[in-house]
């Protein structure tokens, strides 16, 4: 039987509902199985309703379920609910002290799990290992391999000892009361070790894979841990990472380390771009390569700050004043957030712009399993760089100089035969500043070519499912999980119907996707936000008319029962 198994931990903050679902993720991933996880807490340190959702297959899933096979609820709270989403043979963990009106509805495996933490391990605080341990003793699981989790977990000898015994006697107490093994066949499981990552955190790899040398930023919920992870390797790679006294100060350090000739980023949310955008046309004007990376989240103003949401798109593609390029890329999975993070330091010093890789707070805390990447795959193009042998053939150095794709030659600052001039001020090709009516319209002329070579660089969405379909569905960016399983579940159902699914976003490749989709009979946009921006930017640059939106921005993220439902009440 396929391994197909949906488990939530519920609690409030401060029970260390996080680490009992990392710590399970994380386990699973190292039997070898396809993992994929969600975190949804609330803007507090105690107190609230959190979970922590995981899916585990012996195949690929990167996307929720809305039905659940293991509860484990930390408090009353939980059992309350998400009872009513156990399926048919699910059952729930939980302390005791329990409702007896839903004893009576639904299974529920009562496991002592303060007093085995007290008794085991001399402190009631290391219950929540011993609802890791409940878990994989119903499963059957190889507590072994649970132990070197732990281990790699804690670190420290004197939190290891007391963790893993707690965890063990909550192993022994379930696989004695409830042992569900035979449902769950784990040894059939190719022992392939994969990488447990979240979208931050392959952001973060492919941003040091791609040489970043320095970043910039100021903690803002969800990209914040990129700037950690970043930092607590900086030595390793050689890279400078600092906290300045705000976003505006940040893309600053950035644009001035990228102007030096360092590959420089930094990280925000929409709230800290907001106070970035004037910057942004900085490098817009100077031509100087950046990487800027915004975790959306439910807005405006502080909005929803632990929500998720794909409302800033159109922002990102018009944020600052005056007309000049950029690109907009919008990572799906792990995988898609290290390449395209690699390629989004490649793009913006080989057309001299800055780059905006759009994420969101789902995508960035959601945890994913891949293999591990293949770095001899990672290509690092600086563009036009020109050496010091080329620049004392020179006259004169022009830093903007006018060329037939818009993107001068570069000289750094540092280098011996170039005087490197630029400005904030319109300027002349040299970078000095004008006033000159024909001069201004050349040189925004000059900046907007780069878009015809940057178009063609665009990679075009991914289809999924049949190239052609009476029934097309279109997403970008985190909603590719939730698309991918709904659209091979209506397949299944008999529907003709394909996946269109976007990463590479901004400039649109308009030609080309239009072609795409001239045989689509209905097309369907699914995105997170109120106004359906993608559907009216795809409709604006391709002149395709949309059949109607999937829109959801209640701050939580799709899941493919939703999209369905959705769908065929559209269909009908």
């Amino acid at each position: 039987m396929a391994l197909d198994l949906k488990i939530v931990i519920g609690g409030e903050a401060g029970q260390g509902v996080q680490t009992v679902g990392f710590v399970l993720a994380k386990a699973f991933s190292r039997l070898g199985c396809h993992v994929f996880a969600d975190q949804d807490y609330e803007s507090r340190i105690r107190g609230g309703h959190n979970f922590f959702r995981i899916m585990v297959r012996d195949s690929q899933v990167c996307a929720i379920s809305e039905a659940i096979d293991i509860l484990v609820a930390l408090n009353r709270e939980s059992l309350a609910l998400h009872c009513s989403q156990l399926e048919t043979n699910g059952v729930a963990i939980a302390d005791g002290n329990l409702d007896p009106e839903l004893s009576r509805q639904y299974t529920i495996l009562t496991v002592p799990l303060n007093d085995l933490a007290s008794e085991k391990a001399g402190n009631k605080l290391m219950s929540n290992s011993v609802a890791i341990g409940s878990v994989m003793g119903m499963l059957g699981f190889n507590f072994e391999i649970l132990f070197g989790v732990l281990k790699d977990f804690f670190k420290s000898p004197e939190l290891i000892e007391p963790n893993v015994k707690a965890a063990r006697a909550g192993y022994d107490y379930a696989k004695q009361r409830y042992d569900r093994s035979s449902n769950y066949d784990l040894n059939s499981i190719m022992k392939i070790e994969r990488m447990l990552l979240n979208g931050n955190e392959s952001v973060a790899l492919g941003a040091m894979a791609a040489g970043c040398k320095f970043l910039a930023a100021y903690p803002m919920t969800p990209s914040t841990p990129i700037m950690e992870y970043i930092a607590a390797n900086a030595e390793d790679f050689a890279t400078v990472v600092i906290q300045p006294e705000d976003e505006i100060a940040a893309i600053h350090m950035a644009i001035g380390a990228a102007y030096s000739g360092v590959r420089a980023m930094t990280v925000t949310s929409g709230g800290g771009f907001s106070l970035m955008v004037e910057a942004l046309g900085l490098a817009g004007m100077t031509e100087t390569p950046v990487v800027i990376v915004e975790g959306q989240r439910a807005g405006p103003a502080i909005g929803l700050p632990t929500r998720t949401e794909q409302g800033d798109l159109l922002f990102a593609v018009h944020a600052s004043h005056g007309e000049f390029p950029r690109a907009i890329f919008a990572p799906s999975t792990a995988e898609d957030a290290f390449w395209l993070t690699v390629k989004a330091f490649n793009v913006a010093e080989k057309y001299q712009l800055p780059v905006i890789i759009l994420t969101d707070h789902y995508f960035a805390t959601s945890y994913f399993t891949a293999e591990k990447f293949d770095l001899s795959g990672v290509y690092i193009d600086r563009g036009l760089p020109l050496s010091e042998d080329e620049m004392g053939k020179l006259s004169e150095y022009k830093r903007h100089r006018i060329t037939g794709s818009g993107i001068s030659p570069r000289a750094l600052p540092m280098q011996s035969h170039a005087l490197v001039v630029t400005d904030s001020d319109e300027h002349n090709e040299a970078g000095h500043i004008i006033e000159d009516a024909e001069i201004r319209s050349r040189m925004v002329a000059k900046r907007l070519k780069k878009l015809e070579g940057l178009r063609k660089d665009m990679a075009p969405p991914h289809v999924y499912g049949p190239k052609t379909a009476e029934i097309t569905l279109v997403g970008w960016g985190s909603t590719f999980g939730a698309l991918h399983e709904a659209m091979s579940i209506l397949r299944h159902q008999g529907l003709n119907i394909n996946l269109l699914h976007f990463t590479e976003i901004w400039p649109l490749p308009a030609r080309e996707v239009a072609d795409m989709l001239s045989n689509a009979l209905k097309i369907y946009v699914v995105e997170n936000n109120a106004t359906g921006q993608f559907a009216n930017l795809l409709q604006s640059e391709t002149g395709i008319k949309i059949s109607g939106t999937i829109l959801k921005f209640d701050g939580r993220p799709f899941t493919p029962q939703y999209i369905i439902n959705s769908l065929k009440g559209l269909l009908t």
